[in-house]
């Protein structure tokens, strides 16, 4: 086999390979020989069937598997033999001439082929003790504690109906049916659906003209979903909700006790101030990392500023592009609205791009040279978390497509490793904690969080903006409220993990 460079400009390579005719010829006699002692063919005794005659009946596939064989082994022997490693799959070109290529298997013409690829460029890694970087620490306060209890104990108050009018904190319990130009929509109707008026649980204006109606009641409520609403196809319309207002209750004096507690499946009150602690200190431990991790990433990008392989870049932003298309069109808004033109963000996430493939081959080069693995035990664990987001019957069939598919447990792999390089690293740099405010730990960096982003490689796109959207939650029938604050959040994930 002669292996000649063909290309060498910067890190793009050929390489053209040309097997000789006698020897593609020689690996073709061997497995031809190989198959007489196994061949079962009629007239021929067992294992004397003669050669010509097998060559004759199967010559082209067996040599179609040898020219396979050769594409596959030559590939990686080359690399090997070359000391380097490739991007992406090297791209094989190979004579589309269909009479050429019969003779390649008829084993009368050399065969020849050429790799294309880039390379992964060499990173040498620098000492890691000029890194320092600042965590923000934030303890959480006995008031944030108690505030958090009394909203998951929420959960448990109980109403008394009143026959009086509505009024703001009052349970209301009604039918309601949404409609679009007279017409009813999917997901907008329900019946004896519970909503507490101010809990801003439902669209913006929807429980404000609750107030004032009684049990029996009946009423033509006018609303607007908010312009980012998570159905698409209600953004920004305007809608009318014919409602029938069944039940009007009021809430009965609520004392957080250790009875309470149990009610919530608690043992006690203090168990309770406990979980709901841990939870608050899991939020705020979060942002704590993002913050630290996105410090020490911009140090990274900062010392390791290298050529990315261009094909990794574009396979990169392709990801990134397609995700924030998919972001403006549920949230049926326009690089306009969010401030920009498509131009300016198309270069925005370019660069975004190349970053996230520089840090994520420099974290590869640390996590390889600090011999940083992902165990088994850890790759089940993570892709169980991940099933579990997936309802009932269709986490099995989400469990199996990623067992059967390694390119997908990749996936969920890669930020698994990138998180144990980080872990890695904050051992090794200098790391000083500085108390905070919970206003400084949540606010957003001046250079704009979204845009920088906190990982190398795994974190999603956002558009381009001047100021993060809130956050949205879907809710019952589609009538939901978009809006959640981060204390309402932080309740429901306190009693989504009681309940659990």
């Amino acid at each position: 086999m002669q292996v000649t460079e063909t290309l060498n400009d910067g890190l793009k390579r050929e390489i053209k390979v040309v097997v000789p005719a006698g020897d593609m010829e020689s690996r073709l006699s061997g497995r031809l020989t190989e198959a007489q002692g196994k061949a079962r063919i009629n007239g021929f005794r067992p294992g004397k069937v003669p050669l010509q005659h097998l060559r004759k009946m199967y010559g082209k596939s067996f040599m179609a598997e040898v020219v396979n064989e050769i594409l596959s082994d030559s590939t990686r022997s080359i690399l090997a033999d070359r000391g380097e490693k490739a991007a992406m799959q090297p791209e094989v070109n190979m004579t589309e001439d269909e009479a050429e290529a019969d003779k390649i298997l008829a084993g009368k013409s050399d065969f020849e082929f050429s790799l294309a690829y880039e390379v992964i460029p060499s990173i040498e890694i620098q000492d890691f003790s000029g890194i320092q970087v600042t965590r923000p620490v934030y303890d959480v306060s006995d008031e944030e504690i108690q505030e958090g209890v009394q909203r998951v104990g929420e959960s448990a108050r109980s109403y008394e109906t009143k026959d009086g009018a509505a009024e703001d904190g009052d349970r209301v319990t009604l039918d309601y049916l949404g409609k679009l130009d007279g017409e009813a929509f999917q997901g907008g109707q329900d019946s004896d659906a519970q909503l507490v008026i101010g809990s801003k649980q439902f669209i913006p204006g929807f429980e404000e003209q609750l107030v004032g109606l009684k049990a029996g009641d009946e009423k033509v409520i006018n609303v607007t979903f908010p312009a980012q609403y998570n159905a698409s196809h209600l953004a920004g319309k305007d809608a009318t909700f014919d409602i029938t207002v069944k039940e009007v209750a009021t809430p009965v004096q609520m004392e957080m006790t250790d009875e309470v507690a149990k009610t919530l499946g608690i043992e006690s009150l203090d168990r309770l101030r406990e979980i709901v602690k841990g939870q608050l200190e899991s939020q705020y431990g979060q942002m704590t990392r993002q913050k630290v991790k996105r410090e020490l990433l911009d140090a990274l990008d900062t010392t390791y500023q290298f050529e990315a392989p261009s094909k990794l870049v574009e396979a990169e932003y392709e990801n990134i592009w397609n995700q924030v298309q998919r972001d403006l069109q549920a949230s049926n808004q326009t690089f306009e609205d969010e401030g920009t033109t498509e131009e300016e963000a198309q270069a925005e996430y370019r660069k975004l791009a190349e970053r996230r493939v520089r840090l994520g081959l420099v974290l590869a080069e640390i996590g390889e040279q600090a011999g940083v693995t992902v165990s088994d035990e850890e790759m089940q664990r993570a892709l169980f978390d991940f099933v579990r987001r997936y309802p009932g019957p269709q986490q099995q069939d989400v469990f199996d497509f990623y067992r059967k598919n390694p390119s997908a447990l990749a996936s969920i792999r890669a930020p698994l490793y990138e998180e144990k390089v980080v872990d890695h690293l904050l051992g090794q740099i200098n790391v000083t904690d500085k108390s905070v405010s919970k206003e400084e730990l949540m606010a957003e960096d001046e250079a704009g969080g979204e845009e920088k982003q906190d990982t190398a490689a795994s974190e999603d796109a956002k558009p381009a903006k001047k100021k993060a959207a809130p956050k949205k939650k879907a809710g019952k029938g589609e009538a939901s409220s978009d809006e959640a604050s981060t204390d309402e959040m932080a309740a429901e994930a306190d009693a989504a993990d009681i309940e659990g």
